[in-house]
């Protein structure tokens, strides 16, 4: 079977930029995706199309055709008070190189990594990680098969499913109902260590004005 649109693609992948291997699927853990549903870059989905189990593929993408070309522009400062939680910053959580999911003026989860951290300020930086590289992947065609149609519907893990009904409004996934514990899964979850302020009875709590948790409040 080829690979093509609506069947469930395992590949076996490395990705190498700058000359260093920055991801790859770990051995007997192939990659598995929808083909043709975007869950994908485009580029990375067409040089697999028509390829069989057993093909390998070795392919660049230029930053265009990857994670764009880094934007000066989304590196921005905001003031710690935006991080307060409950009234308290919590410094501790504030690490250059820390990943923060945040809201943007449209309401969407965007996710910023702390790149400086100032005695009032902190500088978040809003472009992809790959931003401005150019991607070098390579590996193997493991499986095709064709998606159910429950998969088609509700993803291969679930990840089209609206979130669970009374987990506090979290975005991305939210809180389970029984122990307030986050799903962990999508952008926006908040967590039990107190980065998003997670409370008991899955409501989370988001400090400020909302925008570096990803939830809501109730």
């Amino acid at each position: 079977m080829k690979v093509d649109n609506n069947k469930v693609v395992a590949v076996s992948y490395a990705l190498e930029v700058e000359g260093k291997i920055a991801d790859q699927s770990a051995p007997g853990a192939p990659l598995e995706y929808i083909h043709g549903t975007g869950m994908l870059l485009p580029k990375f989905e067409g040089a697999l199309h028509a390829k069989e189990p057993g093909d390998t593929f070795d392919f660049v993408l230029s930053p265009e055709d990857g994670y764009g070309v880094y934007n000066p522009a989304y590196k921005i400062d905001l003031p710690k008070t935006a991080f307060a939680i409950d009234g308290k910053i919590h410094d501790e959580l504030l690490v250059v190189g820390r990943t923060i999911p945040m809201l943007n003026q449209a309401g969407q989860v965007v996710q910023g990594v702390v790149a400086a951290v100032t005695e009032n300020a902190v500088t978040m930086d809003f472009n992809h990680p790959m931003a401005g590289k150019t991607l070098h992947f390579t590996g193997r065609v493991e499986s095709v098969r064709s998606a159910t149609d429950k998969e088609l519907t509700e993803g291969l893990h679930g990840e089209y499913l609206p979130p669970e009904e009374g987990c506090g409004g979290c975005k991305g996934g939210g809180c389970h109902k029984e122990d307030g514990e986050c799903c962990g899964k999508g952008e926006g979850d908040c967590h039990k260590d107190g980065d998003c302020g997670c409370q008991e009875g899955g409501a989370c709590d988001c400090p400020g004005d909302a925008k570096d948790c990803g939830c809501q409040k109730n």
